[in-house]
């Protein structure tokens, strides 16, 4: 009997299954029954709407290719100190063709900026961001008594002129020092520049590979041109020139170096008180951009001082070395968190000019007031009684 119920149970039967009867309607009727709205992806911008976000993504893309070609040029630095292989000619190919790309002639800015490297905060012998002194600037030593001098005669510029002549050196000031030397040694010759090879930065066994230097930047000329010829100016501009602008002012050459070795905490040296160790010591590190400088810029901003001390240290080890050094040198380590803009607006105000006379100087603004002093033992006669009425210095830490 159980086994009877069971297999009535287990009898299959077509008509008990479910009825389906397929849908009747068109597919325009069922998109009839959907608010037309939902099938816009995004409401059509107006045209001055397009045209902004037009812009807006030519904009990004300018800036992070900016950042790509800067960290292209770091790769290039490292190969011009030897640090990026053990090979040297590794180095010098490869170091070679990422400037080159980037209008700077390797080897002879390698010659240069070796010497920079091997003589930084020297008042005579740096090759580059050589503070100017009082008398450069035809400023009148002030008189004792103290009368004090009239600095807004001196330096009474309006904020838009000096926000004129800030960008025309963030703009400018790099191709200057390449072709004219402008913020090198004074006591070079007029005409010296990293393009000839008989130029006084050069020795005669350089020549060569300065002239090779230069067949580099004339193959780019060519290059650009071919490039306008295939593409058109404006395709070249847009996709290289802009890019390469901000590599030149604002992300690398200029900005970064400039915040690195210039800035009124940090002291030059003249005569027998400047040494290598002294020299290095007088740079900063600064979080340049965050994680952009750090992921783009292979975080050349933010470890330069161990650079200086040690420039064949790989730049990835640069965290850790600054470690270690910032333990050992203690106070002598200078690093700032100010945001760079600010930082770039400051400096450039208060970093105006050195005294002529001291072997241990440090930068003054545009009233004349500087906010560190040399100890006691490194101050000169008249010059240290002025100073030690002064307040304390402050610090940017």
């Amino acid at each position: 009997m159980g086994a009877t119920t069971a297999h009535a149970k287990d009898l299959y039967c077509e008509a008990d299954l479910p009825q389906y009867e397929p849908m009747p309607w068109s597919l325009k009727e069922i998109r009839d029954a959907i608010p037309a709205r939902l099938f816009k992806l995004i409401q059509k911008l107006s045209p001055i709407g397009a045209e902004v976000a037009r812009w807006a993504a030519w904009g990004v893309y300018w800036w992070f290719q900016g950042l790509v070609f800067t960290g292209i040029w770091v790769i290039g630095h490292e190969c011009g100190h030897g640090a990026f292989s053990e090979n040297q000619w590794v180095n010098d190919i490869l170091g070679f063709i990422t400037h080159t790309f980037l209008w700077t002639p390797f080897f002879s800015w390698r010659i240069s900026h070796h010497r920079h490297h091997s003589n930084h905060a020297s008042m005579e012998r740096d090759e580059v961001y050589v503070p100017k002194t009082r008398s450069d600037l035809g400023i009148p030593p002030e008189k004792e008594p103290f009368e004090p001098l009239d600095w807004d005669e001196l330096f009474g510029d309006t904020p838009i002129y000096t926000l004129y002549m800030l960008v025309r050196q963030q703009l400018l000031a790099f191709p200057a020092y390449l072709l004219f030397n402008v913020s090198g040694q004074k006591h070079y010759p007029k005409h010296t520049n990293h393009f000839n090879p008989n130029s006084i930065l050069f020795t005669k066994s350089q020549r060569g590979i300065v002239m090779i230097s230069n067949a580099g930047i004339a193959l780019m000329i060519w290059g650009v041109w071919k490039s306008c010829q295939i593409w058109g100016a404006a395709d070249t501009f847009k996709y290289y020139g802009l890019p390469w602008l901000l590599v030149t002012p604002l992300v690398k050459i200029i900005m970064i170096t400039y915040l690195h070795h210039t800035d009124p905490i940090m002291p030059h040296y003249r005569g027998k008180e400047w040494n290598f160790q002294r020299g290095a010591a007088a740079t900063v590190d600064r979080p340049f951009l965050g994680w952009q400088g750090r992921f783009f810029l292979h975080d050349v901003a933010h470890f330069h001082v161990i650079h200086h001390f040690f420039p064949k240290m790989p730049f990835y080890h640069g965290p850790e070395g600054t470690e270690y050094l910032k333990a050992f040198i203690g106070d002598h380590y200078v690093w700032s968190d100010k945001p760079v803009f600010k930082a770039l607006w400051d400096n450039y105000n208060d970093c105006q000019f050195v005294e002529d006379e001291g072997d241990v100087l440090f930068y003054r603004n545009k009233e004349g007031k500087a906010i560190r002093r040399p100890a006691d033992q490194y101050c000169l006669g008249k010059s240290s009684k002025k100073v030690d009425q002064e307040a304390p210095c402050r610090s940017l830490r």
